[in-house]
C-alpha cells in the first residue's frame, strides 16, 4: 500500500473523528493544567506549614486530586444522563435541543426504525425483539448512568480519604464512608457542581431558541423562525 494512500486514510480518519479528537485534546490539556495548578496550591500550603513539598506523581495519586477530578466527572455525566432522559417526554417550543411536541414520548417502532421497521444497515440489536431491543433502546442512558454512579462512588471514596487526612491533622476522629456521605461538606461540594450543570443546560435550551451559530448542529439555521422546534443547522 502506497504512502500516499496511507496519508489519505489518515487525513480522512482525522477529519471524520475531529470533534472527538478536539475535545479529547482539550480534556487532556485541562487535566494536566489542573494537576500542575493543584500541586502548586498544595505545595504552597505545605510551605506555610513548614513541611516539605510533594512531587507531581504523589499529588496526582492522592485522594485530594482524585476527589476533585471525580467530583467534576460525576456532575457532568449526571447532566447528560438527565438530559437524555428528560428530553424523551418534555419539550421546549422553538429549541433545536427539543423534539417537536407531537413526538414527545418513546415514539413508535416505525419512527424509531426498530424490529420489522429496521433498515438493512440498522444495528443488529435494533432489528431484534425481546431483551436485546429493550437494552439497546436504553443503552445510552444505561452507559451514562453507570459512569455517573462510578464517578460518584469514586468521589465519595476519595473524599472520605481526603476528609480523614484533614481530620487526623487536626487531631480529630476519622469518619466512615457512610458518615462522610451524610456530611454537609460532601453535599455542599456536590450540589455546587450540580446547580451549575442544570443552569448551563437550561440556558442552552432557552438561548438556542433566539440565538444562532451558523453551521453548528447545536443551532437552528440562521434564518429559521424562533418558533421552529427540533430543527438543527
Amino acid at each position: 500500500m502506497s504512502t500516499r494512500t496511507e496519508s489519505a486514510r489518515l487525513r480522512t480518519a482525522l477529519r471524520e473523528n475531529g470533534l472527538t479528537l478536539v475535545f479529547a485534546g482539550l480534556f487532556v490539556a485541562a487535566l494536566v493544567g489542573q494537576a500542575f495548578t493543584g500541586l502548586a496550591i498544595v505545595n504552597r500550603e505545605q510551605a506555610a506549614a513548614a513541611l516539605a513539598p510533594i512531587s507531581l506523581a504523589r499529588y496526582i495519586t492522592s485522594s485530594t486530586f482524585a476527589v476533585d477530578v471525580a467530583e467534576n466527572w460525576q456532575s457532568e455525566y449526571l447532566q447528560f444522563l438527565l438530559y437524555v432522559l428528560v428530553t424523551v417526554w418534555f419539550v421546549q417550543r422553538g429549541s433545536p435541543e427539543s423534539k417537536v411536541p407531537e413526538a414527545a414520548g418513546r415514539e413508535s417502532d416505525e419512527d424509531q426504525l426498530v424490529a420489522e421497521h429496521a433498515r438493512p444497515d440498522s444495528p443488529a440489536w435494533a432489528r431484534a425483539r425481546g431483551w436485546r431491543l429493550s437494552v439497546y433502546s436504553r443503552s445510552l442512558t444505561l452507559a451514562m448512568g453507570a459512569i455517573f454512579l462510578g464517578s460518584w462512588l469514586a468521589q465519595s471514596i476519595a473524599g472520605t480519604t481526603a476528609y480523614n487526612a484533614s481530620q487526623l491533622r487536626d487531631l480529630q476522629e476519622p469518619v466512615t464512608w457512610a458518615q462522610y456521605v451524610t456530611q454537609p461538606e460532601f453535599w455542599n461540594r456536590t450540589l455546587q457542581n450540580w446547580q451549575s450543570e442544570f443552569l448551563a443546560v437550561a440556558s442552552m435550551v432557552v438561548l438556542s431558541i433566539y440565538l444562532r451559530e451558523r453551521g453548528s448542529p447545536e443551532s437552528k439555521p440562521v434564518g429559521t423562525p424562533h418558533a421552529a422546534t427540533g430543527v438543527e443547522g
